[in-house]
């Protein structure tokens, strides 16, 4: 496939715009076109090593979850790891894509394959996505009825306001009387404008109304889940679960005050990665992630939340096994796909 015709298809498997504001996603690195992808090499962590192996492999894209880019390069050289990925990816024509949050939010994404690791389970986003982008323009919509007398008017001076649009007027009978229904969207700055210029006519600011404009939700997609298990089961056998589920020998576990290993979990709170921010203040029986803060920590504990944590990209990579199923049918097996060998979690217990 064109590296361009890819990156589309990628896009549409996940969308960038479902990412967190702060996050760097999408095509990051980029051989000079045209670029054919043979092979896709997907990784949790671009490190060196990962990197040497997508040379080897032939690779000529790269898909690594984390971004290996984050904070902005000033120069390109062979002084940081970093710098030398780029360096390499450019000398070997191999482009570097980063989905990250965006693969977070999706409802086939990584945190919907960290709820699997719970058992039978349904769950729901906790801080759902809206849509990326909706019909309406503006953050406000303002409508209000004016006579024929200050109509020309007031059109006149709205249309001087930076930051409009959808200025539409519409008859409209009002007590009887013949008048015009004005309807306009504007920014939260142009609202301040409007309000004021219609507040000088006692008239039209009384007949006016003010509309917030929120995109809808998307179904199924956002930050975090809240999943409710289909039957309530012990913290002990929730560990073992995710100990199966995510093959690790162990995991750490703070026991929420008040609690026992023996206690049941019905509702679980998780998050990939760092979820200390994305589960603050839900309710449940146990908050999930793969890192939390130590004062965070004691913050669920003293609530009666028990706590697992995992280590960051280990929340994460088991993850890329299903991704690379996904993505072959989603391209229509026109390309190669492998999963990194030498990709793993930098922690280890000594």
């Amino acid at each position: 496939m064109n590296l361009r015709e890819l990156v589309s298809a990628l896009n549409d498997f996940a969308s960038p715009a479902l990412a967190e504001s702060w996050d760097n996603v999408g095509l990051l690195v980029e051989p000079s076109p045209p670029h054919t992808v043979n092979t896709l090499f997907l990784t949790n962590d671009l490190t060196e090593e990962v990197m040497e192996e997508a040379v080897q492999k032939k690779a000529d894209l790269v898909l690594s979850y984390h971004p290996p880019i984050f904070a902005p390069l000033k120069r390109v050289t062979w002084k940081t790891w970093k710098e030398r990925l780029v360096v390499r990816a450019l000398e070997n024509r191999i482009g570097i894509y980063s989905p990250h949050t965006a693969y977070d939010a999706i409802p086939h994404g990584v945190n919907n394959w960290l709820a699997k690791g719970l058992g039978a389970c349904t769950s729901v986003p906790l801080h759902p996505s809206t849509a990326p982008s909706s019909p309406a323009e503006g953050t406000h919509r303002v409508e209000f009825c004016a006579d024929a007398e200050h109509l020309d008017a007031v059109l006149a001076e709205i249309k001087d306001i930076p930051e409009i649009s959808c200025l539409t007027t519409l008859p409209a009978r009002v007590e009887g009387e013949e008048q015009t229904r004005v309807s306009l969207n504007c920014s939260q700055k142009a609202l301040l404008d409007v309000v004021a210029l219609l507040s000088q006519n006692s008239l039209l600011y009384h007949k006016t109304e003010i509309l917030l404009l929120q995109k809808p939700l998307l179904p199924h997609t956002g930050m975090g889940r809240l999943c409710t298990l289909s039957k309530a089961v012990s913290l002990s056998d929730i560990i073992k679960r995710l100990k199966g589920h995510l093959q690790l020998p162990h995991v750490r576990v703070a026991v929420g005050a008040g609690r026992t290993l023996e206690s049941p979990v019905k509702k679980a709170a998780l998050c990939a990665g760092s979820g200390s921010s994305v589960l603050k203040g839900t309710e449940a029986d146990l908050y999930l992630t793969g890192e939390m803060s130590h004062h965070d920590v004691l913050d669920a504990v003293a609530n009666g939340i028990s706590v697992i944590l995992c280590e960051h990209s280990n929340t994460e990579r088991g993850f890329l096994s299903e991704l690379r199923d996904a993505l072959a049918v989603h391209l229509q097996n026109k390309i190669s796909i492998i999963v990194s060998e030498r990709d793993r979690d930098p922690l280890q217990v000594a």
